[in-house]
């Protein structure tokens, strides 16, 4: 498990659940990946290119593939 990400998903309020979740299936469904904190948010890698991720928003927690 990557310590960096697990320090990003020490959020406030209902944004570290979000947070923690997202990280347990991304975990779960891309075993074979890379994790990284890259340009400041958790990102997961396969090959080299980067697959899945997400980050803190104003108005929530943004997944992006």
């Amino acid at each position: 498990m990557n310590q960096e990400i697990l320090e990003y998903n020490n959020q406030e309020n209902g944004d570290r659940a979000i947070c923690n979740l997202l990280k347990v299936k991304i975990y779960k469904y891309l075993p074979e990946a890379e994790s990284k904190i890259w340009h400041k948010h958790p990102v997961w890698f396969l090959n080299g290119n980067p697959i899945v991720g997400y980050s803190k928003q104003k108005a929530g927690i943004r997944l992006m593939f």
